[in-house]
């Protein structure tokens, strides 16, 4: 079984908690966790551009000039796509896909990796609870740095809405579920802090 560090709001290491070796002792697969954080980036990303095809640009219809006669090569309107200024052959559309299907193994897999490179790194720690009395960024923030932390992920088992709330402000702290938390922002995030319950939610989960 693989031990994960347990510390106190001081930031000291008090203890270690047990967890899964089949979560968090694998090796790290580079190949699978740049597919998986590549993956969920390209299903976050929305069509928002448009370009005009040759019939959709405003240009006039008229022939440049005659067929024949004038050294120059021949031309049917303005509108073409050789044309500077005209449609375009191949135009993207607001409702293009970029969706990449991840099975389901590789995801759990793949998320195996990542939690078990952070405890290996250093960069994963677990605490017996976290919260706050009142959704206040200000007190959130002085706890976070009395545990020798500037920007860090904080994965919790279930929601704790004054933790959310005290955490919107603050650019280099995120709150998520244990259900929630997703490749990108384990990669993202130099100190990952998780509670036990999420500890034992993503055993239930990916091991």
């Amino acid at each position: 079984m693989m031990e994960l560090k347990l510390i106190n709001e001081q930031g000291q290491s008090t203890a270690s908690v047990t967890a899964s070796d089949e979560l968090f002792g694998r090796d790290f697969n580079e190949t699978l966790v740049h597919q998986l954080v590549t993956a969920y980036m390209a299903n976050a990303r929305g069509g928002n551009r448009a370009q005009k095809d040759r019939s959709e640009v405003s240009h006039t219809t008229k022939k440049p000039w005659r067929q024949k006669g004038t050294g120059r090569a021949r031309a049917g309107m303005s509108s073409s796509p050789l044309w500077r200024g005209g449609g375009r052959i191949f135009p993207n559309r607001p409702d293009e896909n970029f969706t990449q299907k991840i099975n389901k193994k590789m995801f759990r897999a793949g998320i195996s990796s990542i939690m078990s490179e952070l405890a290996r790194q250093g960069r994963l720690s677990v605490v017996e609870g976290f919260s706050v009395d009142t959704p206040k960024t200000k007190a959130l923030a002085a706890k976070i740095k009395g545990m020798g932390m500037d920007s860090v992920l904080i994965i919790t088992g279930d929601l704790d809405e004054n933790l959310y709330l005290s955490a919107r402000n603050l650019p280099h702290v995120l709150v998520l579920e244990a259900h929630r938390a997703d490749p990108v922002s384990l990669v993202h995030f130099p100190n990952v802090l998780m509670t036990r319950d999420a500890v034992k939610k993503f055993e239930e989960m990916y091991a």
